[in-house]
This record gives C-alpha cells, sequence and structure tokens, in this order.
C-alpha cells in the first residue's frame, strides 16, 4: 500500500508540474513578452532574465519533496552546452540549424519541463555570442516550446522503434494539419479580405491549430521512430518558430519609432517573405534529426538507465 500511496503522489506531482509548466509557457511567457516589446523595449535582457525564471519554476518543483542529484542537473546542463557548441559551429560553418533539432531531442528523451528548460537557456546563451537584441525573448520562447511540445507528444522512448520507418502513428497529427490547412484555404476563398495571398499568415495560424490538435490527439502515444520525428520536427519548426519569430519581427518593427502599423497586408507580406527561410530552417532541423536523432535518443537512453534518471 505504502508503494501505491507513492506512486499515486508522484503521479499527482507530476501532473501539477505540468499544468503549472503550460499555464506558464502558454499565458505568463507570452504576456511578459508583449509587454517587453510594447514598454520595455530596451530593457531586452530583463525581459530575458524573467523568462528564465518562469522556465526554471516548473523543474525547481521537481525536486519539491527531495534532494535533487547532480546527475540530472549535470544531464541537462550538458544537454544545454552541446545544443550552443553545435548551434554555434554549424551557424559559422555549414548553415543548418542543429540547434533545433538538439531541442526536440531533447524534450523527447528528457520530458516537457526539461525540453523547454533546455531549449530556453541554449538561446539565452547562444545569442551572448552571436548578438543579443529584442529578438533573444522570442527565440529563447520558440526553442522552449518546441522542447515542450515534443515532450508532451512523444511516448516513452523504445529503442526498438527507432529502427522502424512506420507512418501508421503519425497520420493522425499530419492528417490534422492537413485538414487545418485546406481549412484555412476555404477561409481565404470565402473571405479574402486584404490578404491576395493564401500562403500567408493563415497557413501558420490554420497550421498552428493542426499542430495543437494533432499533439493532443496522440498525446504521449507518438511513437519514437525516425519518419515521426523527421515530419513532426518539420511541421513544428516551420509553424511554431517561423509564425513566432515573423510576428517578432513585425511586432518590434511597429513599436519603433515612425514603424510600419501591424495590419493584415503588413502580416501577409512579412509571412510570406518570410517562408523560404522557415522552409529552409525546418528541412535542415528535421534533415539533422533524420540523420543524428536515433544516435543521440539512444545515447541518453541509455544515460539515464545506467543512471537511474527517468522523466
Amino acid at each position: 500500500m505504502a508503494k501505491r500511496y507513492d506512486i499515486t503522489q508522484s503521479e499527482a506531482a507530476r501532473k501539477k508540474r505540468l499544468q503549472l509548466s503550460a499555464l506558464l509557457i502558454l499565458v505568463a511567457m507570452p504576456l511578459t513578452i508583449f509587454v517587453g516589446a510594447r514598454f520595455l523595449q530596451d530593457q531586452y535582457m530583463l525581459v530575458s532574465l524573467l523568462l528564465l525564471v518562469f522556465t526554471m519554476a516548473p523543474f525547481f518543483m521537481v525536486f519539491e519533496k527531495r534532494k535533487p542529484k547532480a546527475r540530472e542537473i549535470v544531464l541537462i546542463a550538458m544537454m544545454s552546452a552541446i545544443t550552443v557548441c553545435t548551434h554555434m559551429f554549424f551557424h559559422i560553418t555549414i548553415p543548418i540549424q542543429i540547434g533545433t533539432a538538439m531541442i526536440i531531442i531533447s524534450g523527447i528523451s528528457l520530458g516537457p519541463e526539461a525540453g523547454f528548460l533546455i531549449g530556453a537557456i541554449s538561446r539565452f546563451v547562444a545569442n551572448f555570442y552571436m548578438g543579443q537584441g529584442t529578438w533573444t525573448p522570442w527565440q529563447m520562447f520558440c526553442w522552449g516550446i518546441l522542447g515542450f511540445l515534443a515532450g508532451l507528444a512523444f511516448n516513452k522512448v523504445d529503442l526498438d522503434q527507432l529502427k522502424s520507418r512506420s507512418f501508421k502513428m503519425v497520420m493522425g497529427p499530419v492528417m490534422c494539419i492537413l485538414f487545418s490547412i485546406l481549412a484555412a484555404y476555404v477561409c481565404y476563398q470565402i473571405w479574402p479580405g486584404a490578404d491576395s495571398s493564401f500562403f500567408g499568415w493563415r497557413l501558420y495560424a490554420f497550421g498552428l491549430a493542426g499542430l495543437v490538435a494533432g499533439v493532443l490527439l496522440q498525446r504521449k502515444r507518438l511513437p519514437v521512430d525516425s519518419v515521426t520525428l523527421t515530419l513532426f520536427t518539420f511541421f513544428a519548426t516551420f509553424i511554431i518558430y517561423g509564425g513566432v519569430m515573423n510576428l517578432c519581427a513585425l511586432v518590434t518593427s511597429a513599436m519603433l519609432p515612425g514603424g510600419q502599423a501591424i495590419t493584415v497586408e503588413s502580416l501577409r507580406v512579412l509571412y510570406l517573405s518570410g517562408a523560404p527561410y522557415d522552409l529552409y530552417h525546418a528541412f535542415t532541423a528535421s534533415l539533422c534529426v533524420f540523420l543524428f536523432g536515433n544516435s543521440m535518443i539512444k545515447k541518453l537512453e541509455r544515460i539515464k538507465i545506467k543512471y537511474g534518471i527517468y522523466k
């Protein structure tokens, strides 16, 4: 009975952390970014530090009733350092987005809270070398949310699945995204407004709705195989990172003196001009996951088993 009670208490604490994480990520952080962009344009470092505080709160809740193990903290620090180093190296040499791939791998292997923590911290540290600015809080949020969603969507890692090439389980999320894009096209035909092209903000907004619906549909059930990993990385990177960072460019430019007002037309132009880079970002990140994702996840799983670390 005592063992069952401990398991129940642990599960209740895990759900509590997940709920707090979702509240901070989906409400507190976007609100902080908006307030910072609106009223604290010259204090982007303060906004970035506030995001780090929000990011670390769920992580410290893990240790609310027990002493933290150094091995757990070291693993998260190691993944953050590897992400920063590999991202900077390939940014200088070959322009591929391996940092985004590393964040998604971290979220799958270590869980949603750790995935968000690694993503936000890695982006914050990397920008000390690549350039801090008003875009830093937005990039921290983007990398963090990718790790968080990856941890939510995928099932417990099965090393045997990594060799498979199954398209069956990922069909649900893919169909949700395709259905949402079809709904976006129907919406465009009925209500074109000032938007003279379908390939604008609707593609990202409706795609995001389909991606979220797909993650909720297959929450903790997506298999960790190469096909599913690659498709998830491509869609999540293009829709979430591309959609948020395009909005960041529009909002930050509108807040400047003499900046362009936020209109449907400006949204269309910005998202159209950003789509090629978003496609390249998503393609190179998914390519990295396809080539190196299996080996990285296997190594992380062996480390977790060897040292008794579980998400």
